[in-house]
């Protein structure tokens, strides 16, 4: 071998190398982009190896669509979110409220006559327990509208109750930065402002 022909296969054996070297670092910094999971988005203290959340059971109110998302029984059921974690993100579903809790809305069905009692706690750390407004106007059995509202994120066991009937699931809740952009209490009263004309009037029966 020549003292050219050395010098060449060294510098490509270098060249190599380096590319083994740089190749797994390119496919380990450039993923397919794909929308991040709830699992991906929540902080490292709320990941669902901690939180044993419920998986639905898929069984679907009388009269409704199958959906894998329905949990339930002979009695009760409701929608549970997707890998069982419940995501306040900005511009996602939910509300923060002004106290800093978090609502959500929970669709349930009763297959049972009787109003709708829910109750929640959290189950990793001590913490306020679940709050709740459940709407009148829903009759006495069938669906029921509901805004769960949890005082923190955290891992949270929620328990339905009607007649006889009950239902339990467990799920994770995440807020992700300032949570959804819709903040303030959705069911606050609105505030009634009066037009220039019933001011004016009001102002010249007070004069």
């Amino acid at each position: 071998m020549s003292r050219k022909e050395g010098i060449m296969l060294k510098s490509s054996s270098r060249a190599i190398g380096t590319t083994a070297l740089i190749l797994p670092v390119v496919l380990a910094t450039s993923p397919m982009q794909a929308w991040p999971s709830a699992a991906q988005t929540a902080p490292a203290a709320a990941v669902q190896n901690v939180c044993q959340v419920t998986v639905p059971n898929g069984l679907t109110p009388p009269g409704e669509r199958p959906s894998l998302s329905h949990h339930g029984n002979k009695g009760l059921w409701t929608a549970l979110w997707p890998e069982g974690t419940v995501v306040f993100r900005p511009g996602g579903s939910g509300f923060v409220l002004r106290d800093g809790s978090l609502q959500m809305k929970f669709p349930w069905w009763r297959g049972v006559e009787g109003p709708l009692i829910i109750e929640g706690r959290r189950l990793d750390v001590a913490a306020p327990p679940l709050r709740v407004h459940i709407p009148a106007g829903y009759g006495a059995s069938g669906f029921q509208a509901t805004g769960l509202i949890f005082p923190t994120p955290g891992c949270w066991e929620v328990t339905g109750h009607a007649g006889e009937a009950t239902l339990s699931f467990v799920v994770n809740v995440v807020k992700i930065g300032e949570g959804p952009v819709q903040n303030g209490s959705p069911y606050a009263p609105p505030i009634k402002r009066l037009q220039p004309s019933a001011a004016g009037a009001i102002m010249s029966r007070r004069g």
